[in-house]
């Protein structure tokens, strides 16, 4: 099933009440860079601290309640992880959340200290839909996607309709991997140009754009990004992208850290190096902005000490 704007609005109906309305930030240190009106959703304000709980929320609430009392089942290099854990002890059931071990600490440990069990996998050489899908059967839990899922997909898109209800963008820039929260944000900005923002050497949303077709990762491409290092874009994602997508921006590590430092000197916000990646992407992505009303969604600020500290002595 492909979601609609319908969809979008019956989640935010749903879960309402138990996710933050975030806020739109302004400044005119931004604007002046830009030449542009730039509005940041701080979404590192969310509950959980990123994005992520729209989506789980939505999926996991509108689970029958026989199905939601089995517990639930989630793979994710973080965010996706404390979102489900959070939403899943909210509603009071049992979540297991496969996560790389390579997983930032903060990410570990907040999912741990929400309840749930933790299953560490080598996201090289090993497959985390196949664990997931193993455990799902094993213990009859629901699968709870982190991006290609249409009820995952009209949670995130929440996110723009808080947009919408403020501003009119021109354009809108969403970090995307795997494609839920950029996918569900052109839902609700249907007159919005969307530009998807991925690092620079995981490219694969802009040869997939490119070319029509998913194109994959190779295995073993890093960067600070780490929850933008999915293989490749959804199937439900893609199919939107293909008619919403204006273009995708790479952006590199420096960049990202540059954002984080400027996000934190100007809107007095937290940015983990995945949630300043549409930052890094409206500061340094050479698009002309000039003049233009732009949506520019900060997805997350699970960061570690070190990694925010190296980003704040960044040039």
């Amino acid at each position: 099933m492909i979601p609609t704007i319908e969809d979008v609005k019956a989640a935010a109906k749903r879960i309402e009440g138990i996710v933050v309305r975030t806020s739109l930030l302004r400044n005119d240190a931004l604007d002046a860079a830009t030449g542009a009106k730039v509005f940041v959703k701080a979404e590192c304000l969310q509950r959980g601290g990123a994005f992520k709980m729209r989506g789980a929320t939505n999926a996991i609430a509108a689970l029958a309640p026989e199905v939601r009392a089995r517990g639930v089942i989630a793979f994710s290099s973080g965010n996706h992880a404390i979102a489900v854990s959070t939403a899943a002890k909210l509603f009071g059931i049992e979540a297991t959340i496969v996560m790389p071990a390579d997983a930032p600490r903060i990410k570990l440990e907040t999912t741990r200290n929400n309840g749930a069990t933790v299953v560490t996998y080598d996201r090289v050489r090993e497959s985390r839909e196949e664990i997931g899908a193993r455990l799902s059967a094993e213990k009859g839990a629901s699968m709870i996607k982190p991006f290609d899922d249409p009820f995952v997909i009209a949670g995130q898109g929440t996110c723009g309709l808080e947009i919408a209800a403020e501003i009119t963008p021109d354009i809108a820039f969403a970090p995307a991997s795997g494609g839920g929260l950029s996918a569900g944000v052109a839902l609700a900005l249907p007159n919005a140009r969307i530009i998807a923002v991925e690092p620079q050497d995981h490219n694969d949303i802009a040869r997939t754009l490119e070319s029509g077709s998913i194109q994959r990762n190779a295995p073993g491409i890093r960067s600070i990004c780490d929850g933008l290092l999915t293989e490749q874009m959804g199937e439900i994602p893609f199919a939107i992208a293909r008619a919403r997508f204006e273009r995708a921006v790479g952006v590199s590590d420096d960049a990202v850290r540059r954002a984080m430092k400027f996000a934190f000197r100007h809107l007095k916000i937290v940015l983990e190096p995945s949630g300043a990646a549409s930052l890094a992407a409206v500061l340094e992505g050479g698009l002309d902005l000039t003049g233009k009303t732009v949506a520019v969604i900060a997805s997350g600020g699970n960061v570690d000490a070190e990694t925010f500290a190296q980003a704040l002595a960044a040039d």
